[in-house]
């Protein structure tokens, strides 16, 4: 939703200039400013804010209750970022021109990522959406093989590479430092700090207020600056925790929930509840087995495989939503699972054994017991064990249905890899784990048509529940137990003391069936195959195979799928 491109060279004084103008007119976006060596264009219903002469901003940002929005106290032009990230929040891109280099510029993405932002060092632009780019004749879209080869090794994995030669990302809370056709990056907000023990919460009540105020205060934000809104309700814990943070907003709400033909995914009950709270109408609509073809039309600024099928008919049926009730942007509890740290292993008995000792540590391992249905003693031995264990890699290699061509590549680093030496095992996990979280917004096509809000991954509500012990997340047997604590007043029970999720995981296998020798035939066929990056012997044998009740290795054969459609849309 948020359209721009920013040309690092000044516009006017390129050759192709009037041309590029021109061009960039015809799509709709309008020359904003001038700042230095970058020219701004956006269309008219992305904001841009002119900061004097020290910089431009692109999208909404807020001030923080507790902050200051004062310009005039900045120090020097050059900490208008740390300024930005500690007074500030919102979705939004800062530019800012170098005082002292007429070719060099600094570019910051907020650390949620609500902004797009890709670039291209020796092309010099910046843009939300490459199409801009390749329509305005600045760039010709190319494969980057050895990009797919790792994405196929590590999928699902963002680290400032896209599958477009030349192009990268900047990821959420980078700065981009660019002078001439030279480039670097740093970070401008990190996820550590906010877990080390001199900020950690030790008394549960003041981590649920400190949750509850975050979360409720974000959420009223964005449905008064949107005014109109569409939530995508699932019926779990996360979906309604934003459900209830909208009763007081100023602003029309209707919800949506989707079902599925076999049984799992069906959360009517749970999202009419909370329908029911919101005194909003709920909107009900049933995923079935014609959506599911391989080769479906991916999001045009699509710079890496993201989308798969049940992505792509899940939006389908959203926009369709989105269309008929005339919103403004869409809300989701996506992020939920991470930030609340819905975790499945034992680092948080671990950690508690090793920052708060044997009783605190003893009484997680009761908790952990509990969530997990297993005696005491199981659960203490899995602590121990964690506790005592050298940290894991945050991502490990798949080289299922891979031929020996695409050989085991590094693992590009994502910047929050770089744990403290002194990193508690749990902060460890889900600092990982919010990393990954940054691919949430990449397969969701509605995202280019209107505002896509995870309210959940915005900066206050990360902030606030990484200063949350991990061990205090599983108080009492329950997971997520801070986030279900500090809104215990305003969720029906029936949610509130759920255990179950919803799965589309029955659905999903029902359409791996349905529809095996299409994938079977779309993959031997195809791109992946042509470059020999495919084990065809090993892939065969599996369609072969009658599905087994709990193989779910056909995740990794939409996982393939996706990038395959991704590969063959790029011609």
């Amino acid at each position: 939703m948020y359209r721009y491109i920013a040309l690092l060279d000044g516009c006017g004084r390129r050759e192709d200039g009037a041309c590029i103008d021109e061009r960039l007119q015809e799509l709709g976006l309008r020359h904003k400013l001038a700042l230095g060596c970058i020219d701004l264009y956006a269309d008219g219903d992305t904001p841009v804010l002119s900061l004097a002469s020290v910089g431009a901003l692109v999208g909404h940002a807020f001030p923080r209750a507790d902050g200051s929005s004062d310009l005039s106290r900045l120090s020097s032009p050059r900490r208008l970022v740390d300024f930005f990230v500690d007074n500030f929040w919102g979705e939004y891109l800062l530019l800012q021109p170098s005082g002292r280099d007429s070719d060099a510029a600094t570019v910051m993405r907020d650390p949620s990522g609500g902004v797009d932002c890709v670039y291209s060092p020796s092309k010099r632009f910046i843009t939300s959406d490459i199409t801009i780019a390749e329509r305005s004749g600045l760039y010709s879209r190319a494969i980057d093989w050895d990009f797919i080869g790792g994405n196929l090794i590590y999928p699902h994995h963002k680290a400032g590479r896209t599958g477009l030669a030349g192009l990268r990302e900047l990821l959420p809370g980078c700065q981009l430092h660019v002078r001439g056709n030279r480039y670097s990056l740093e970070q401008a907000w990190s996820p550590w700090p906010f877990v080390a023990p001199s900020r950690r919460h030790r008394d549960r009540l003041e981590a649920q207020a400190d949750v509850r105020s975050a979360v409720s205060s974000t959420v009223k934000r964005w449905a008064e600056t949107d005014q109109s809104l569409l939530l995508e309700l699932s019926g779990g814990l996360d979906s309604s925790i934003v459900a209830t943070c909208l009763q007081d907003a100023n602003a029309r709400v209707a919800c949506c929930n989707l079902v599925t033909p076999v049984p799992g995914a069906d959360e009517r009950r749970y999202a009419s509840l909370m329908a029911d709270v919101l005194g909003a109408e709920l909107h009900v609509e049933r995923l079935g087995f014609d959506e599911t073809q391989p080769g479906f039309r991916i999001p045009a600024h699509a710079v890496a495989p993201s989308t798969w099928f049940l992505q792509h008919a899940a939006n389908e049926l959203n926009e369709a939503f989105g269309k008929r009730l005339d919103i403004n942007s869409f809300f989701s509890g996506g992020g939920g699972d991470t930030v609340f740290c819905y975790t499945r292993t034992a680092a948080p008995a671990a950690d508690a054994l090793r920052e708060r000792g044997t009783i605190a540590g003893i009484r997680a391992i009761r908790d952990l017991a509990e969530i997990h249905q297993c005696t005491f003693w199981k659960a203490g031995r899995l602590s121990l064990r964690k506790l005592l264990a050298r940290p894991k890699p945050p991502r490990r290699p798949d080289m299922s249905f891979l031929s020996t061509k695409p050989a085991p590549v590094m693992l590009e680093p994502h910047p929050w890899f770089e744990a403290p030496d002194d990193a508690l095992a749990g902060d460890r996990e889900r600092i990982f784990d919010l990393a990954g979280t940054q691919v949430f917004r990449d397969g969701l096509a509605r995202g280019a048509k209107w505002h896509l809000r995870m309210p959940l991954l915005s900066q206050p509500v990360v902030e606030a529940c990484l200063k949350v012990p991990s061990w205090m997340w599983i108080t009492g047997g329950r997971n997520r137990a801070v986030a279900r604590d500090a809104f215990a007043d305003l969720l029906p029970s029936e949610i509130l003391h759920r255990r179950s999720k919803g799965s589309f995981m029955n659905y999903s296998g029902a359409v791996y069936r349905r529809n095996k020798r299409l994938f079977q035939d779309y993959l031997l066929t195809g791109q992946l195959e042509g470059q020999g990056l495919l084990d065809t012997d090993s892939l065969r044998q599996f369609f072969d195979r009658d599905l087994a009740s709990r193989d779910d290795r056909f995740m990794r054969i939409f996982d393939l799928c996706a990038v395959e459609n991704w590969i063959r849309h790029q011609t």
